[in-house]
């Protein structure tokens, strides 16, 4: 199965329009972050072909690579240790040839021929209970700093008043 460009761009399209798809994308994407997918050999130079896929209980998104850059599959299965599907398959991807000569065109059109670039694709689904719970983490990790701050800035301003109340006084006292 061929994957086209132009249906890569309609998606990109349809997340900038949609807010709620963009909310969903950067949850998924956190959570790949949160489990260190990142770190695996060619992870970071994935492309969105497709999704986010909002189904009842999983998020699915299909990701692209070139056929040279396949992705660690050590990765996959860290996923799949979290409750996600992973699937790795080849296919490839229509792209519009750059017209360097006439012999790039499409015949009767000013359009150029479109050639098959070969690729790995991995779609990933998700279960929506993992976003869940790495948000709420990401949610109450950054609470807890906030008070941690707090408790900080209390514990200071502590330290300062008991400070001033221990401060012997040098001033002598008017004479009435």
């Amino acid at each position: 199965m061929a994957t086209d460009i132009i249906d890569v761009i309609k998606n990109l399209q349809t997340l900038s329009e949609n807010n709620s798809a963009f909310q969903v994308l950067k949850d998924f994407e956190r959570v790949l972050d949160e489990l260190d997918v990142y770190v695996y050999e060619n992870w970071e130079e994935g492309e969105l072909i497709s999704g986010p896929h909002v189904n009842r209980y999983t998020v699915t998104c299909k990701f692209m690579w070139e056929e040279k850059e396949m992705p660690d599959p050590k990765a996959g299965m860290r996923l799949h240790d979290y409750g996600c599907k992973v699937t790795y398959i080849k296919e490839n991807i229509l792209i519009p040839r750059k017209i360097n000569d006439p012999d790039d065109f499409r015949p009767g059109t000013k359009k150029g021929k479109i050639d098959s670039h070969p690729i790995w694709t991995v779609v990933i689904e998700m279960p929506k209970k993992l976003m869940q719970d790495v948000y709420t983490g990401k949610e109450n990790k950054e609470n807890n700093v906030m008070a941690e701050l707090m408790k900080y800035n209390q514990g200071a301003m502590l330290s300062s008043d008991e400070a001033a109340q221990e401060a012997p006084i040098d001033a002598e006292q008017p004479a009435a």
